[in-house]
């Protein structure tokens, strides 16, 4: 045995087996697992069970490329899988999924798993019908087939599920896990009409064949799908041997080889891809001098296609470089096994001859040589009987069927884009009509609704939130947050006022105010109370400073500070009588609504100082300040969310939309 490639060791994984662990294009791969561990005698027995109960759907049914198969497997743990390559015919991979549905009834205790290249392909059917929570990043293990129903595993019970803890989840809560009623209807609305829609896929078409060919079309008609295959896939080297037709016309001479007319089943993709490919026949192959014979052509379009498929696959059976081989190779490739070495270079071909006699030696290469060899031995065994034209003479073989569907695809294709629009568009309608009630019922759960929205209830709800959320401390979290996400030092925050109000403050008030022992007593971050606004409101230190430092001087030449609760009411209407004379040159005061501002009327006659006085000693009204700033902030919203809404979403308070807007 030769020595295996350097790469191939305990600490990298095999080629051969990671080679299989892709999966191929156009490829459905479905497992069924039992509920309970199965000796392998029990899974043999499962097996034979299984494959009896779908053969009556699968006997006359003409696959593209494989028929439906199953194995046993042990990894991770025994259960039985299968792989079917549908090519260009969907129609397969949906009976397949049909045979699974069936078996899933017949045998209540597995539960079967199914996709393909492109992922969970049941999901991606009913896309208009998962559950919110459901997406591709979190469908793994989740999607199974059990009782003749589509089952998904909920993200509440398994939010990351292995497919150990799936298994035993369906097995324990089966009913918890079964789809929605909408995804079932999608998924066998699919499958329906099988297997008689089956029969409607495949067509049957008369043809002129050599006898031989004739004659392996009767006994083995499930070899057409390989003769479309190696025609439809042909390439340089594969035409080589049609240009011979070494085996079906006995030695490449046309004229000993007598032609007869078959009827030859397929499937309607396979009769689409011999009908629109053009080939020119070879001269050994006996074609009618008539030109535009149908039959004639389609039989040797057949012809070659079992010509290049027996002597592809016979010299890729003797040589065991089929599929895997190929896999291996990339493999090597990807290592890096060959050094970057030039194809055709000694020390290249001697790397290849090593890997080519370790594969030979392997037993995916066994494996692969009898699956490749499989279809020429039977074809083998078929040809070595004698035969003759006399045995397809006394057949008459029925007509063609009828073809127009191969032109009519449009009309199909326009059909199933409608259904889909159709689908697409009843699911927004059902999506805006669940977001219109779940506003509706949401709007008549808060007391403030439609017209009879009171704003008075608004001001009552924000007074409310703040007594009722705030303390010195700060504002408190509700109960259901993270207490984590809001973090306040209050120590450090009042260092910082107090520093901040040193530096900003100037050095001779700040002598006058040390002698006193004022800043002692005052706390320059605590709660300062506006006899016009009525509300409590923390000072802005920064911006204020000088303002304070006035207040302060103020307080000293107005009043004798003898009691600490007098002196601090003094400097509080200081600073407010200073804080009113700053903001008299600004235009802030004209963006807030005063309290008699509704009510007052300027009269002719009235002194311009009069007017002053009255504005000076207006004071602002906070409730229609409030209400206005709200439903400015949630107008700017446009409906979306914001920060308005979610400060009165935490007060349970939902405000009405706009309905006359634009209007």
């Amino acid at each position: 045995m030769a020595t295996p490639p350097p790469f191939m060791n305990s600490n990298n994984p095999n080629p051969l087996t990671q080679g299989s662990s892709r999966l191929p294009e156009d490829t459905v791969i479905y497992s069924i697992y039992p509920d309970n561990p199965l000796s392998q005698d029990s899974l043999q027995s499962l097996h034979l069970q299984i494959l009896n109960a779908v053969s009556p759907f699968t006997t006359s049914y003409i696959w593209q490329h494989e028929p439906f198969t199953l194995s046993i497997a042990f990894h991770p743990f025994p259960h039985l899988k299968g792989h079917l390559r549908f090519g260009d015919n969907l129609n397969d991979e949906w009976f397949t999924v049909f045979l699974l549905f069936r078996i899933s009834v017949a045998f209540p205790s597995v539960s079967i798993q199914v996709h393909d290249s492109d992922g969970d392909f049941l999901l991606i059917e009913a896309a208009y019908h998962l559950p919110r929570w459901l997406n591709p990043e979190n469908s793994q293990n989740r999607s199974f087939i059990r009782r003749g129903k589509l089952h998904i595993i909920p993200q509440s019970a398994l939010p990351n599920p292995t497919l150990t803890e799936s298994l035993n989840f369906l097995i324990e809560n089966e009913q918890a896990a079964v789809a929605p009623d909408s995804m079932q209807s999608v998924i066998q609305n699919r499958i329906a009409g099988y297997p008689e829609k089956a029969k409607l896929n495949t067509h049957s078409v008369r043809v002129r064949v050599p006898v031989s060919v004739a004659r392996v079309i009767k006994h083995a008609p499930s070899l057409i799908s390989l003769a479309v295959e190696g025609f439809y896939d042909r390439d340089m080297d594969s035409m080589k041997h049609a240009a011979k037709m070494e085996r079906f016309l006995k030695g490449g001479k046309g004229g000993e080889e007598e032609m007869v007319t078959v009827a030859a089943k397929m499937s309607r993709a396979m009769y689409a891809q011999l009908m629109q490919q053009r080939f020119q026949a070879p001269k050994c192959y006996p074609m009618p001098p008539k030109k535009g014979d149908l039959e004639a052509e389609l039989g040797m379009k057949i012809a070659c296609g079992f010509e290049m498929m027996y002597q592809e696959k016979k010299k890729e059976g003797e040589e065991g470089k089929g599929s895997g081989w190929k896999k291996y190779k990339e493999s090597l490739e990807k290592s890096g096994y060959f050094k970057g070495l030039i194809p055709g270079s000694n020390e290249y071909k001697r790397l290849m001859e090593n890997a080519e006699e370790y594969y030979k030696n392997s037993s995916l290469f066994s494996k692969t040589r009898a699956m490749l060899n499989a279809p020429v031995r039977q074809i083998d065994e078929i040809l070595s009987l004698p035969y003759s034209a006399d045995e397809f003479k006394n057949e008459d073989a029925p007509p063609s069927d009828d073809d127009s569907w191969l032109y009519s695809g449009e009309d199909e294709l326009n059909s199933a884009l409608q259904d889909r629009q159709k689908e697409m568009e009843l699911y927004e309608l059902k999506r805006k009509k669940k977001k219109s009630k779940e506003q509706k019922d949401t709007g008549a759960s808060s007391s403030l609704k439609g017209e009879d929205f009171d704003l008075s209830e608004l001001v009552k709800t924000m007074q409310g939130f703040i007594h009722k959320m705030s303390s010195y401390e700060g504002a408190e979290v509700p109960n259901d947050r993270d207490p984590k996400e809001v973090e306040l030092d209050v120590e450090r925050f009042m260092k910082d006022v107090e520093s901040v109000m040193k530096y900003q403050g100037d050095e001779n008030v700040t002598r006058d105010m040390d002698d006193d022992g004022g800043s002692s007593d005052m706390d320059f971050g605590a709660l300062a109370y506006d006899q016009g606004m009525k509300c409590p409101y923390l000072i802005n230190v920064g911006a204020d400073s000088n303002l304070l430092m006035k207040a302060a001087d103020e307080s000293e030449d107005g009043s004798d500070m003898s009691d600490h609760e007098d002196g601090e009411d003094s400097f509080m209407h200081s600073y407010s009588d200073v804080m009113n004379n700053e903001l008299k040159s600004t235009t802030l005061k004209k963006s807030f609504f005063h309290a008699n501002e509704q009510t007052f009327v300027k009269n002719e006659g009235t002194s311009n100082a009069t007017e002053d006085m009255d504005e000076e000693f207006s004071p602002v009204d906070v409730d229609v300040n409030l209400v206005k700033n709200l439903l400015d902030s949630f107008a700017c919203q446009q409906g979306l969310p914001g920060p308005t809404s979610n400060l009165l979403g935490l007060m349970g308070v939902n405000l009405p939309k706009d309905d006359n807007k634009g209007k």
